[in-house]
């Protein structure tokens, strides 16, 4: 996926700082904190049926998913806080959690309850409109935890009276919605390996789903259903093939443009050595979307292991750098579209995938399936076969593409954290518009040839940012319709974190120095904004308690940009 922090101390890019971390950390428990009496449970609480679920996406009461619905398009329905009055949104509450360090959560609110997460797996149930806490969980970490780009959870799944959560350790554990208790926990791989969990899971139909984390350790990816009432585990499809990764040897990009593949050499040395398949890559970094009529799971796949040095992986390295579909039910692979093939720039696919409905080339309208990647492209898919069905201008420059990384360095753009990184788009179907968070950060490339290293970190090479370039961002508006580029906003720093789109005309999205923002959402204007004196890098969401509005955002920094830390939930009503 992407490395851990790209700031230069003499000529070392902190890529490096992705090592095997050893956390200890206390006793897994539920408390209120030393010496506080915990208040009881909000009354209103009730459990989350499949029902609700399925319906999250006109629901304006909750947030019931960590992208808003199954579909993942980040809307909200109601329109009390609009763009004609979003100046005056003020502070309701801000929430300090005990962990000052970054924060991608995107909570989930049910009937005025919060449930969060912060790096190192740790649970807060709050008051939704007081920030009054209910209970704190602290999972109690294994001795050694691998992870890249930082000890983050991107938050939990809810349903029948339980969150699930992965964590840093690859653990998969139940709790009880009410008191925070721990019901079950699974292992789902081994850590020792490199495998880790940061990626809020999902449940549907009595199963959760999750993938994995390991890209940059040599492991095999894979998305796993487990039952969501024992933990046991339902079935798990391997994002690397035992046979066939070599795929069809492609010379282009999804785009058409050549990625200067030594394809012949490739074939000689595939013929020699092809029984990699272990040790491949392929993580599965972000929520998968799931189309309920035709039980279909839709999820991207991150970079081949090791992320720079292709000559130890001959071939495609299917299905990196991929979308894939696959069947709820039982795991069966239907279709994949690689937008790279052999990549050895890091630039895989890790923002989750939205579904929609799309003008076809004929002007017809088909279901779809939309990605933003790290090339800086909006890509369009038929839902049905994957299909190609257009893709987006660029929205950021785009130099010296597909340029092969050198022991000497090769400069491109964009660099390895994209493009769009993890961050997920919003979608406002009114407006036929998808909303995407831009990285402009020219790097350089070094490859440096290694071997498996037994779960240790494995790039083979280095990358780091461009001596001297700006680096900065934008917020873009695409149709998807036509691949056309509606507004763009720049920003001074690159943008990571996500956006929410409402429908009062808004979109939110915040910055690595702070700001929160609310944007016109057919024009770009910026119509508001506030100060949280810590990187706004997590997802915003939306809800409403007694029929009043509320905006929420974690403010915590980042570590994969070394964005300023903080500990924060910010809540935001009109005044």
């Amino acid at each position: 996926m992407r490395m851990a922090n790209y700031k230069i101390i003499g000529q070392i890019a902190l890529a490096t700082s992705m090592l095997v971390a050893t956390v200890v950390s206390s006793a897994q428990e539920t408390e209120g904190g030393a010496g506080i009496k915990i208040p009881p449970m909000a009354k209103a609480l009730a459990p989350v049926n499949q029902a609700m679920l399925d319906g999250a996406a006109k629901d304006s009461k909750n947030w019931l998913h960590t992208n808003g619905d199954y579909a993942q398009t980040r809307f909200y329905p109601s329109a009390q806080i609009n763009s004609k009055n979003v100046a005056t949104l003020k502070p309701k509450f801000v929430f300090q959690t005990a962990i000052v360090e970054s924060m991608e959560t995107a909570p989930i609110v049910v009937n005025g309850v919060m449930f969060l997460t912060t790096s190192y797996n740790h649970v807060y149930a709050v008051d939704a409109v007081t920030g009054q806490e209910f209970w704190h969980f602290k999972h109690k970490m294994g001795p050694v935890t691998t992870f890249c780009c930082g000890p983050n959870n991107r938050g939990v799944a809810v349903s029948d009276g339980k969150l699930y959560m992965g964590t840093l350790d690859s653990k998969l554990i139940a709790l009880d919605t009410k008191t925070g208790k721990l019901l079950w926990e699974t292992e789902i791989a081994d850590p020792e390996k490199g495998y880790s969990e940061t990626m809020a899971p999902t449940v549907v139909d009595g199963k959760v789903l999750i993938g994995t984390n390991g890209g940059e350790y040599g492991i095999r990816g894979f998305v796993k259903a487990f039952d969501a009432a024992s933990g046991k585990l339902i079935w798990t499809f391997y994002t690397i093939p035992e046979k066939g990764h070599e795929g069809v040897w492609a010379k282009n990009d999804a785009t058409g443009r050549d990625l200067h593949r030594d394809i012949a050499a490739e074939k000689v040395a595939f013929a020699k050595k092809s029984n990699f398949h272990e040790t491949l890559g392929g993580g599965v970094w972000t929520t998968p979307a799931i189309d309920r009529a035709t039980k279909t799971v839709f999820f991207v796949v991150g970079n081949p292991s090791p992320d720079l040095y292709g000559a130890e992986r001959p071939g495609d390295n299917l299905y990196t750098d991929s979308l894939v579909a696959i069947n709820l039910d039982t795991g069966a692979y239907k279709w994949h579209f690689q937008y790279i093939a052999h990549d050895v720039w890091d630039l895989d696919s890790v923002s989750p995938p939205i579904l929609v409905d799309v003008k076809d080339k004929s002007g017809k309208m088909v279901p779809a399936v939309i990605h933003a990647g790290k090339t800086g492209h909006v890509y369009v898919h038929n839902r049905n076969d994957g299909t190609l069905i257009r893709f987006s201008e660029a929205m950021v420059p785009q130099e010296n593409m597909w340029a092969l990384p050198t022991a000497a360095g090769t400069r491109m753009l964009p660099g390895a954290n994209g493009g769009v990184e993890w961050s997920p788009m919003a979608y406002n179907a009114g407006a036929r518009l998808t909303y995407a968070l831009n990285l402009n950060q020219p790097m350089t490339y070094q490859v440096d040839g290694s071997n498996y290293p037994n779960g240790k970190l494995w790039l083979g090479g280095a990358f780091k940012n461009a001596a001297g370039e700006e680096q900065s961002g934008n917020v873009t508006a695409v149709n998807i319709d036509t691949g056309k580029i509606a507004w763009q906003a720049k920003t001074d720093q690159p943008m990571i974190g996500g956006a929410l789109a409402t429908a009062g005309n808004l979109v939110f999205a915040g910055e690595g120095n702070g700001l929160f923002k609310a944007y016109d959402a057919k024009t770009g204007k910026v119509l508001w904004q506030f100060q949280c004196g810590a990187g706004v890098n997590a997802p915003p969401v939306s809800y409403s308690v007694n029929g009043k509005q509320y905006i929420a955002v974690a403010a915590g920094g980042n570590s994969q940009m070394d964005f300023k830390r903080g500990n924060s939930v910010f809540v935001f009503a009109l005044q």
